[in-house]
């Protein structure tokens, strides 16, 4: 047993971030938690813009110093050629390229971002019709009621509301960018808002909480169509290869997976079935935090169907394992798509702690799994695994000794074998009685050909004689007594032949069919 869980057990300082900050951590950010990814991408970020800002300043010094070496060329003539002329406007024209770029790399900081300059910017601004007609839909028009609905009894929720919606219309405009920088900004306006409404409520970080998660809900049930699986990215290409493994690890049983769970009991039958119902819902949700929800519940589901069959509290070691086998029988739709639709746009103190983090970081671990399954976390040869995936062979439990072998999952295994044999035998005994009926077939053509030829070889010896109409009786009684024993040879050359063994077994075998 330990063998078999080799594979698949996994140390819970493992989820947390390798920063060591305490966080939960994520395989999207390279194991880190979402504040120790932020800190590093800005890092680099700002790494790249310095060496940029570098390497233009010291093109800008050269360009200056080649125009100052020609402009002194220049002056010791005495004459100004076109040539000269022309070169002298050609640098000119590069070095105000040079001024140009070295702008573009340096902050400034006498005008704001234009996202902060007023909240009231986006409202004077009209917004594509296409993001009018998607704004005007029935999700985004309950959403917005709802958000005004819970700031009215703040003080500062008008000013809140204006906010969010310059800054949701000003997303529209960002459609083309990267999903990373998509993330960047919605990030960076959950922690500035949050740093406010800190400073206003005065450290009551449960009244905050609940501000921000409507926050969230109003932004993301507006921004859904604009950032989830965005064409700037592969998601949809990651959804596409994770559904097709999944489907090729069909063959994988409880057993393999030494899942703690017996679906024989109805009340751990009920479990999975709405642990997998919960999972899949999981695509029809729009807010991250309901997203998460789902996987909250499924989970929770999960351990009510460990324990109902252990008869005891379920474990880490028996989590995960029972979670991976409920995403291998549900296959999400587009599965890599909402991880990263909540990894990038959820509020980040959710993934970093509370249970919500939790589950959603094995989920990650699981799909993690999944994608580098092999057949040594299966405790299965190379051979037996190559197999199994390419469907030559499905997975054979023996009755053997040991509790595993009397399994319900093995009987019925076995059972489907049996009757995999039986409709065997049937399609070959089914073989023999068509190619007996073939035979037979051919027989009947035979013989109906043989009796034509037959009849007219009889009708070309006997021709018409309408010459001896007038013969004598005599002759005409003998030559009717010889018609009529020529008749009874034809009539017994008519008979068909007498049927033998073989084409009497034939004959049944046809009325059988």
């Amino acid at each position: 047993m330990m063998s078999q869980r080799r594979g698949i057990h996994l140390d819970q300082s493992e989820l947390l971030c390798t920063k060591g900050c305490g966080f939960y951590g994520n395989t999207a950010w390279q194991g880190l938690c979402s504040k120790c990814w932020r800190e590093e991408n800005q890092r680099e970020r700002q790494k790249q813009i310095q060496e940029d800002q570098a390497l233009a300043e010291r093109l800008q010094r050269e360009e200056e110093e080649a125009y100052a070496s020609r402009h002194q060329k220049a002056q010791s003539q005495s004459t100004i050629t076109p040539f000269s002329k022309f070169e002298e406007r050609k640098t000119k024209e590069k070095s105000s390229k040079v001024h140009t770029v070295t702008k573009f790399f340096t902050p400034s900081s006498k005008t704001p971002p234009k996202k902060d300059a007023s909240p009231f910017d986006a409202q004077a601004s009209p917004s594509p019709s296409s993001s009018a007609s998607r704004h005007s839909s029935v999700d985004s028009d309950h959403a917005t009621r709802e958000f005004i609905d819970f700031l009215k009894p703040l003080k500062s929720g008008r000013e809140i509301f204006k906010q969010c919606r310059a800054f949701t219309e000003s997303m529209v405009y960002k459609r083309d960018m990267g999903s990373d920088e998509l993330a960047e900004c919605v990030q960076d306006f959950y922690q500035n808002l949050s740093d406010r409404l800190h400073t206003q409520f005065k450290g009551s970080s449960d009244h905050v909480e609940s501000v921000m998660d409507e926050v969230e809900k109003y932004m993301m049930t507006r921004l859904y169509k604009e950032v989830f699986c965005p064409e700037t990215t592969d998601d949809e290409k990651k959804d596409l290869a994770i559904q097709k493994r999944i489907r090729a690890l069909h063959w994988v049983t409880i057993e393999m997976l030494c899942v703690p769970v017996d679906e024989e009991i109805p009340e751990v039958s009920d479990s999975v079935v709405k642990a997998i119902t919960d999972v899949i819902e999981m695509d029809s949700k729009r807010v991250p935090k309901d997203k998460l929800g789902c996987i909250t519940r499924c989970s929770k589901h999960i351990f009510n169907a460990i324990k109902v069959s252990k008869k005891e509290a379920a474990s880490a070691d028996d989590f995960l394992p029972t979670l991976i086998y409920i995403v291998l029988k549900a296959n999400p739709p587009r599965l890599q798509s909402n991880i990263q639709y909540i990894t990038r746009f959820c509020n980040p103190s959710r993934l970093m702690t509370g249970e919500d983090g939790y589950y959603f970081t094995n989920l990650c671990c699981a799909v993690a799994f999944i994608e580098k399954l092999d057949g040594q976390s299966l405790n299965l040869s190379s051979e037996e695994f190559e197999l199994y995936m390419s469907g030559q062979a499905s997975p054979h439990w023996p009755q053997a000794t040991g509790a595993s072998s009397c399994s319900p999952g093995s009987a019925a295994l076995n059972q489907v074998h049996k009757r995999l044999d039986m409709l065997t035998g049937l399609g070959e005994r089914q073989e023999q009685v068509m190619e007996k009926a073939r035979q037979l077939e051919n027989d009947l053509i035979d013989w109906t050909d043989e009796v034509e030829q037959k009849v007219q070889s009889v009708l070309e010896s006997f021709p018409p004689e309408t010459q001896n109409l007038t013969a004598p009786a005599a002759s005409g009684t003998t030559a009717a007594a010889s018609s009529a024993i020529d008749a009874d040879n034809v009539e017994n050359e008519l008979l068909p032949p007498p049927l033998t063994p073989q084409t009497v077994f034939a004959c049944q075998a046809v009325e059988e069919e």
